[in-house]
């Protein structure tokens, strides 16, 4: 089985063209090909497929194998890889997601995303809290107290903004809060460090996959959360373990999202799944 390895600003997925491959088992297949020690070693699984309803459709599950709505980083590089192997001649891409349709524009040195709007609302979100937002709500885990702002980006983000995110224990706090009984779903816990009105440093533990080197839709949610909470501007520079996300808000549509889609190398998977 032929596959591509893909990086967006260090958020790297095993892709799978499935214009011309066939995988009957994502979720083992996810699970094999993300090992960093006896597989390609990723984030994820992303599968290239045809759409009825767009140029292309992104399938998407994480190292674990479960699956997933969107990848900000990941359909980024998607639609680069579409344009590459000729599967769309068209730009911007239209790319079907179990999120919805994202539109992501080709650029010399890149690709930006319409993300779609997000949404505040608890229930969309989801998180099991009352009112018709959760901003700076207060929840503790392992005996430290956080304040945190709930963003859906077509999947679930919890944006935390500390003094200091180097010194906090991400791999201690970010497993807890994915799983925390607040989530039905799970979460991505987002913990940020604002750097000034246009600038933070962001680290993310994402659900099913652990911390990555950077995560698209949770800079998209810290760029939302940082809006609402009057901590930033409408324009800020995301800095990740990985690289840098370029985010744009206006407070009412959709978010922006610029940054890298790279190919890294091909090869060959044996035996496929």
């Amino acid at each position: 089985m032929r596959f591509t390895k893909m990086e967006g600003a260090g958020n790297d997925y095993v892709y799978v063209d499935l214009f011309e491959e066939s995988v009957d088992d994502p979720e083992a297949l996810a699970r094999a090909v993300s090992d960093r020690h006896k597989g390609i070693g990723a984030d994820g699984l992303i599968l290239l497929a045809p759409s009825e309803i767009g140029d292309v459709r992104m399938i998407m599950f994480n190292a674990d194998g479960s699956r997933s709505q969107m990848c900000g980083n990941g359909v980024r590089c998607l639609a680069r890889l579409a344009r590459t192997r000729g599967r769309t001649r068209n730009n911007p891409v239209r790319v079907e997601t179990d999120a919805g349709i994202k539109v992501v524009e080709l650029l010399k040195d890149g690709a930006r995303a319409d993300m779609g709007a997000p949404s505040l609302e608890p229930r969309r979100v989801p998180v099991l809290l009352d009112g018709p937002r959760a901003v700076e709500v207060p929840i503790d885990v392992a005996g430290r107290s956080f304040e945190m702002t709930c963003v859906s980006m077509g999947n679930p983000h919890a944006v935390i903004f500390v003094d200091d995110v180097d010194r906090l224990d991400v791999p201690k706090y970010g497993p807890l809060l994915e799983n925390h009984e607040l989530f039905p779903e799970r979460v991505n816990a987002s913990f940020v460090q604002v750097l000034g009105k246009d600038r933070v440093r962001q680290r993310t533990w994402e659900r099913g996959s652990g911390e990555t080197q950077a995560c698209g839709t949770g800079a998209c949610a810290v760029c939302v959360a940082g809006v609402v909470t009057g901590r930033t501007g409408p324009r800020i520079t995301s800095r990740l373990p990985g690289g840098e996300l370029v985010l744009e808000w206006d407070g009412k549509g959709s978010v922006f999202m610029t940054g890298p889609a790279v190919e890294v190398f091909t090869g060959e998977w044996p035996g496929g799944m």
